[in-house]
């Protein structure tokens, strides 16, 4: 699951319209969760989900689009559960997409114990981040307790005895775009005539 419906108050346009070169990041994301052995990507918009739609592929994905976004990731997050309803799939991996340092490598080692009791989280320098691996059995939990800005947080801070961290610092770089300062670090742009279209 590729959660892309944020604002992006804080780096100047929705999060699900950065660019990575002429590539939509969303695309690379969906290529990496491909590449993970992912055997299917759901990608939740909200921001701007209509322009994302006309000036991205998104064939390769189911795509679910999250009316309330502005409420923050954890309505997000019920969205991308609720399109789950296959009852084979038991756990799935969740990503922003604001997340360019991603790597297949690093969705695997999460991914490794695919089980329907199993949460998983992958961690840099010691601090727990994304990937994050829901097992089914904790689905409805997840979505009962996931609000505003914080997520799946207070599920895992109900349930972190449970939890079993991933090292990923050797096979990815987990930070997230929040910044002007990083989208330019990592090459990132909103193309400009895209945003202007959104606003008129």
């Amino acid at each position: 699951m590729i959660i892309a419906a944020g604002g992006g108050r804080r780096i100047g346009g929705p999060e699900a319209l950065l660019h990575q070169g002429e590539k939509p990041l969303v695309s690379r994301m969906i290529d990496t969760m491909a590449e993970a052995g992912c055997v299917e990507v759901v990608v939740v918009l909200g921001a701007a989900a209509d322009q994302v739609r006309q000036t991205t592929d998104l064939t390769a994905a189911t795509v679910v689009v999250n009316r309330a976004w502005g409420t923050g990731v954890g309505s997000s997050i019920r969205a991308g559960l609720a399109a789950l309803t296959d009852e084979t799939i038991e756990a799935v991996v969740v990503v922003p997409v604001d997340m360019p340092g991603l790597t297949a490598a690093a969705v695997r080692r999460v991914a490794a114990l695919p089980y329907p009791d199993v949460l998983v989280c992958a961690t840099y320098d010691g601090l727990r981040g994304y990937p994050m691996l829901f097992g089914r059995r904790h689905w409805s939990g997840i979505a009962t307790l996931a609000s505003a800005d914080v997520g799946a947080r207070p599920y895992l801070l109900a349930h972190k005895d449970q939890i079993v961290d991933i090292a990923c610092d050797s096979v990815a770089d987990g930070s997230r775009i929040d910044s002007p300062e990083l989208m330019a670090l990592y090459g990132l742009n909103i193309p400009e005539q895209r945003v202007a279209s959104e606003v008129g």
